[in-house]
């Protein structure tokens, strides 16, 4: 059986603030395939891109901390072990991160630097990781430049983010990261701000990647309608937890977590008429705020007496489809995992 590529169990980061600590990520565990591509769904502040930056090693060391857990890597290493990147030193995960695992950003105008050329910021992307010459490295960045559809790539080269469009700018993201050819690129809400005719391109482009360099995507997103669009299965987070999981279709049809079937129920319908759109009531509780019970207790109409009292486990619902819930404690053929 294969195995998976990138394999995080039981990850545990907590930032630190004059309030006390706050556990952003509280056990999470998922498993990503060569080839696939993954969405992790959920409100902000949910723990989606502290889990992406935990992946990249990028928890500011002055501000959170991975406190537990590991985050097994696998890249075509002779012996076939994987790395625990959450052991690895500073000097290991600079030569991990942008060679073997990339990410897209949210906000490509704050993550490009102003000062300096589209090319230059390519061209040490390449040289990073690649001992070739400047020359070298800059024919590169026309090659990346054009291969993710902007035209006049000889001139863009040369021109700053600022003489750039949003979408452009986001295809730049893309290009830098596709640089050295990762075999995981993490994009963190890679279509926020872009109007949705761009989004679709941006979209069509990362799954052109996908299809023809066989990279991994683990595409994070408050949009169902993205990961309807692009993922083969998804995680649906909610206060630092994976509440449901499994593949896209079976989750789209048969969700079983109230939170889950909240998000779906959200969603606009053309084929109805509405005056007014379903929202799930309250408010996404602070990380660590709720010390005992189910954290989506209180927003949860199905809520009963259990639920304020115990934290669920992920139960097995069907094949690889799980759902953090106490509903499924009823159920025949649920077992925890």
């Amino acid at each position: 059986m294969e195995k998976p590529i990138l394999e995080v169990r039981n990850l545990q980061t907590h930032f630190f603030s004059e309030k006390g600590t706050v556990p952003a990520v509280d056990g999470v565990s998922f498993s990503l395939y060569k080839g696939e591509i993954l969405g992790i769904v959920g409100e902000s502040g949910c723990g989606k891109s502290a889990t992406s930056l935990s992946v990249m090693g990028l928890i500011p060391p002055t501000s959170g901390k991975i406190v537990g857990g590991e985050i097994l890597f696998r890249h075509g290493q002779k012996n076939g072990e994987p790395e625990d990147l959450v052991q690895v030193d500073s000097k290991r995960m600079r030569q991990i991160r942008g060679n073997h695992i990339a990410m897209i950003f949210q906000e490509p105008m704050t993550s490009l630097d102003p000062l300096f050329t589209i090319g230059d910021q390519i061209i040490e992307a390449i040289r990073n990781h690649r001992r070739v010459s400047k020359k070298v490295a800059r024919q590169k960045a026309i090659e990346l430049i054009k291969s993710v559809g902007i035209p006049r790539a000889e001139e863009i080269v040369d021109e700053y983010p600022h003489q750039l469009s949003g979408g452009m700018r986001q295809r730049v993201m893309i290009a830098m990261a596709m640089a050295c050819d990762p075999e995981i690129l993490i994009a963190d809400e890679p279509t926020t701000a872009l109007d949705v005719t761009i989004q679709a391109q941006i979209l069509d482009l990362m799954k052109k990647l996908n299809q023809d360099k066989g990279t991994a995507i683990i595409m994070i997103t408050h949009d169902l309608g993205v990961v309807a669009e692009m993922c083969d299965r998804v995680i649906v987070m909610y206060a630092g937890k994976v509440v449901e999981e499994g593949p896209v279709r079976a989750i789209s049809k048969d969700s079983h977590h109230p939170y889950t079937k909240g998000l779906i129920r959200s969603l606009p319908n053309l084929r109805e008429r509405k005056k007014r759109l379903y929202s799930i009531p309250g408010q996404v509780p602070k990380p660590g705020s709720i010390k005992m019970g189910c954290p989506f207790a209180p927003r949860c109409e199905v809520a009963f007496e259990k639920c304020f009292k115990r934290n669920p486990n992920l139960f097995l619902v069907n094949n690889d489809h799980r759902s953090r819930c106490f509903l499924h404690e009823k159920e025949r053929n649920a077992v925890h995992v």
